[in-house]
């Protein structure tokens, strides 16, 4: 069993967030999803920035609160948005023992949050034409995260939805998740305890 601290998107927690988590419970990790909006979810993109930008949510600091009630020895993962503070968590709390960030991915290095640990793989999913993940240059981050930190990997689906993970959102790819679903699974049992 592995423990996954699971950070939403820009949406906030949806039904899709918590059906991709209950899946991952399923196969017998603990995942917990702290939610960083108060319990509120947006239709859209637009929306889910403006309510943070106007709410002064510092979501860094909540995701920073969850991660502190837990032992370091995890596995950081989130969607989107929500890929940061999980980006983040993984290379710069000890004891970190992977993530998975799905459809987002910053930089590296000075760009970025510093150095990533050598001791710290990484599993990288996108859409392989997504505006967001394409366009502003998170699979380019993703490939050097793969070059450089043994064991990580980076996946890439045909289609440019963003997103297509929730499963609570029209833009949702079934097929293209039972994979993610699938290789997910594989890597918590890889990094696990």
């Amino acid at each position: 069993m592995t423990t996954v601290l699971l950070f939403h998107h820009v949406l906030g927690l949806t039904p899709g967030i918590h059906a991709f988590a209950d899946r991952l419970r399923e196969s017998g990790h603990e995942v917990i999803t702290p939610d960083l909006f108060d319990g509120r979810t947006f239709a859209t993109i637009d929306e889910g920035f403006a309510y943070r930008r106007e709410s002064g949510i510092d979501t860094d600091e909540r995701a920073d609160a969850a991660a502190a009630a837990l032992p370091s020895d995890i596995v950081y993962g989130g969607f989107s948005l929500g890929a940061m503070p999980a980006q983040r968590l993984a290379q710069t709390r000890d004891g970190a023992r992977g993530a998975v960030l799905l459809e987002g991915c910053a930089p590296v290095g000075d760009d970025g949050f510093g150095p990533w640990p050598p001791s710290v793989p990484a599993q990288i999913h996108g859409m392989d034409a997504d505006e967001f993940f394409i366009g502003d240059g998170d699979a380019d981050s993703a490939r050097e995260i793969v070059a450089t930190v043994p064991g990580s990997e980076l996946y890439l689906y045909p289609g440019d939805g963003h997103l297509f993970s929730d499963s609570s959102l029209p833009g949702y790819d079934a097929e293209a998740t039972e994979t993610v679903m699938a290789r997910v699974t594989a890597f918590l049992e890889r990094v696990g305890a």
